[in-house]
């Protein structure tokens, strides 16, 4: 389920949705539109935290989801941010187990997310999954 389901029209002030394909630049331009509606929110204190997230999400996105579509959620609610990225593949991430002499190459950007992020998840839906994450400003 799609956690946005669970915020009101209260707790969103304003959001911005976007549909498309990735690709090895896209990460790049999806920092920069971040960037803008965190600084038009008044919420640029949460920019690199955001993109850093934003960008692992993406490289997952580029790297997993057949056919590399997905669509991005930028919501602004009370007090931070919350960033979902939604894909067509159904499998979830998992956080890697103990760091070895060499931490493997998947699952890096997921201990980025929750060192950066106030707080992260993914959710199963009916089309793939959604993969969010939320900076408190």
């Amino acid at each position: 389920m799609n956690r946005t389901t669970e915020y009101s029209a209260g707790e969103v002030d304003e959001s911005y949705r976007m549909g498309f394909t990735v690709g090895e630049h896209s990460a790049r331009h999806m920092r920069r539109i971040l960037r803008m509606y965190l600084a038009s929110w008044g919420l640029a204190s949460l920019t690199h935290a955001a993109e850093l997230a934003l960008t692992e999400l993406i490289a997952n996105v580029v790297r997993h989801a057949p056919g590399q579509g997905c669509s991005v959620l930028i919501l602004c609610r009370p007090g931070g941010v919350r960033v979902e990225v939604s894909d067509g593949s159904p499998a979830l991430p998992r956080m890697p187990g103990p760091p070895g002499p060499e931490l493997s190459e998947g699952g890096r950007g997921l201990l980025l997310i929750e060192a950066v992020t106030d707080r992260w998840g993914a959710d199963p839906n009916p089309t793939g999954k959604t993969v969010w994450f939320e900076c408190d400003g």
